[in-house]
């Protein structure tokens, strides 16, 4: 009885970090270029009672193994790269990802941090900025007496100088991918980090090279699905409950087998 109370338990705690998931990817609908995860699970180790395979009482060889599980336990969250829809802001320093690849920002220590939320700002030195500040790679800097910005799809940044109505390119964004990026890791602030796992980055040019193109005036909105995760709730809820069944029916053994003896 004990097993099945151990085993129950793990399904319990396997449960409740699903849902902590679910939470999170609720939480974060709204969250400009979020990209939702889900959480893998494995099976953990088998008390093997008679292998496959191995001769019986009779001679005979036995066809399948005896073996009980002992639960089950979390082992990955999987992070989904899918493009969430773009809605347009008409906000000319909004950029969007049509397709693969990141923005990438110099962090205060001097290391480069990526990310798909292009919802960007100027700072006092009109340099092209996340909301939390750090400037967007390569380095962009507005003119004082730009009139008007304009980014292309292969990210050619240019604005027109008051007085001359020619425009005037002033920088070159570029993007960046990796091989895994479910391999990066998420350190907050729509910021994502290189790891071992993720690999190198390859940045180029947008439009090229597999990166996805800009487009101007537009934001990618969070792939999370308000329907799917919401199923998904139930599902870890309902395997919650049948697992706490599990324990409660374990416990309800014992106590018939302990009244035996009287």
């Amino acid at each position: 009885m004990i097993k099945a109370m151990n085993t129950a338990a793990t399904g319990m705690v396997a449960q409740q970090m699903n849902i902590d998931n679910i939470a999170n990817n609720l939480s974060n609908v709204n969250t400009t270029g979020f990209k939702k995860a889900r959480l893998e699970f494995q099976d953990i180790l088998y008390q093997n009672y008679r292998k496959a395979g191995t001769a019986s009482a009779t001679g005979a060889t036995v066809p399948v193994s005896l073996d009980i599980g002992y639960g089950t336990r979390a082992v990955a969250t999987a992070r989904q790269f899918s493009s969430g829809s773009v809605t347009v802001s008409g906000n000319a320093t909004d950029l969007a990802i049509g397709g693969d690849g990141f923005f990438q920002v110099e962090m205060p220590d001097g290391t480069t941090a990526y990310t798909r939320d292009g919802s960007f700002k100027l700072s006092a030195d009109g340099v092209l900025v996340t909301a939390d500040g750090f400037p967007v790679m390569p380095t962009v800097t507005i003119p004082e007496d730009a009139t008007e910005l304009s980014v292309t799809i292969d990210g050619q940044v240019s604005v027109k100088i008051i007085g001359n109505e020619t425009p005037q390119q002033i920088g070159q964004l570029e993007l960046a991918r990796f091989i895994n990026p479910a391999g990066l890791s998420a350190v907050g602030h729509n910021l994502y980090t290189e790891t071992v796992a993720s690999g190198t980055p390859i940045t180029g040019i947008p439009a090229s090279e597999g990166l996805g193109r800009i487009d101007q005036g537009a934001l990618e909105s969070s792939n999370v699905s308000v329907v799917d995760e919401m199923v998904n709730m139930i599902m870890a809820q309902r395997s919650y409950e049948i697992n706490s069944k599990v324990i409660q029916t374990s416990d309800e053994m014992s106590q018939t087998t302990n009244n035996i003896k009287r």
